[in-house]
């Protein structure tokens, strides 16, 4: 072989030592780096479930104490029960706390849903019977036996409702012939 191609080999050579070289000093950074992804996950999976428990904990206490003063109120109201000389006094205590609840409830995105003498939406309501006044329209809530509620626009507790149901056309005429048949006899 000549002295050109040997040099050229060794070169060659030289080159192709250095691109593995450099291969492998990426694949090490690479590696390196994919560890520390891996431990840096490990640890967000570790810290993420703790952080979601304090929060859950945090916004508990936040709710408990927003409501102790309405409780404290109650206890004022239940101790002062028996020297009030007026039932209204009684009443009147009992609306403040009633109010103050609603209030709490409302601060934290918790609202009531309007029923009474609204269209029956089954999204909003649970009919739990009908009852037929034909001087209200179909399908209007006419009493509320539980108030219903929502968080933040969504339904958490529908109210329970009974429902105005007027009877069909052909019902009235069978109820009308039974009222004319029970009068004649």
């Amino acid at each position: 072989m000549t002295e050109k191609k040997v040099k050229e080999k060794s070169k060659r050579k030289k080159g192709s030592e250095e691109k593995l070289e450099n291969l492998q000093k990426e694949k090490d950074e690479l590696f390196e780096k994919l560890q520390r992804v891996g431990a840096d996950y490990a640890n967000y999976q570790k810290r993420v479930p703790k952080q979601i428990a304090d929060t859950i904990a945090y916004e508990k206490e936040k709710i408990i104490k927003t409501l102790l003063p309405a409780l404290d109120n109650f206890e004022h109201t239940l101790q002062n029960a028996p020297s009030a000389e007026n039932v209204d006094v009684l009443v009147k205590g009992i609306k403040i706390v009633y109010d103050q609840m609603l209030d709490i409830l409302k601060s934290h995105g918790v609202t009531q849903i309007k029923s009474l003498d609204e269209k029956f939406d089954p999204s909003l309501h649970q009919a739990m019977m009908q009852r037929s006044e034909p001087e209200k329209e179909e399908n209007v809530v006419l009493e509320e036996f539980q108030k219903g509620y929502k968080l933040n626009d969504r339904v958490i507790r529908p109210s329970k409702v009974i429902v105005n149901k007027l009877p069909s056309e052909q019902q009235q005429v069978t109820n009308d012939d039974e009222d004319k048949k029970a009068d004649t006899e």
